[in-house]
């Protein structure tokens, strides 16, 4: 679905010179000359690279649905992490860094849900509560 430049909000996925982008931070500018644009900082849902456009009213992009489907962590392998789909049970695996820091909360049989982008995994959403032991903690000092 296209839309106008100026109609991006945050957290939209737009299709932008051959890459999949979620926007991030929205600006809108109208200056004293010329036309009104929006500033866009995004960021690229597959290598994770920062990019600020000005889309102008008049220009139009396409924004993107992602897919939703529900996955079951198993195991980590090396860099790589697997998962099985909860309908078909077939299994997938991702580098480890596509969930960045998320990765060291993942447990075995946990639940998650993937974004997906024809078929190919854009990112990963941990469940928001999760129940784990803690370790090892510092001492508590009087006084902080």
């Amino acid at each position: 679905m296209k839309i106008s430049g100026v109609d991006i909000r945050p957290g939209n996925i737009i299709e932008y010179e051959g890459g999949i982008w979620r926007a991030v931070k929205i600006q809108h500018t109208q200056p004293g000359k010329g036309g009104a644009y929006m500033q866009v900082e995004m960021k690229n849902l597959r290598d994770g690279r920062k990019n600020n456009v000005r889309f102008r009213s008049a220009e139009t992009v396409e924004r993107v649905r992602l897919d939703t489907k529900d996955f079951q962590f198993l195991y980590p392998e090396g860099d790589m992490l697997v998962f099985m789909d909860k309908e078909s049970y077939e299994q997938t695996t991702l580098p480890r860094d596509l969930l960045g820091d998320a990765a060291a909360f993942l447990q075995d049989g946990m639940d998650v849900v993937m974004e997906l982008y024809d078929e190919e995994a854009i990112s990963v959403q941990l469940p928001d509560t999760i129940e784990a032991m803690i370790v090892e903690a510092d001492a508590v000092v009087k006084g902080q």
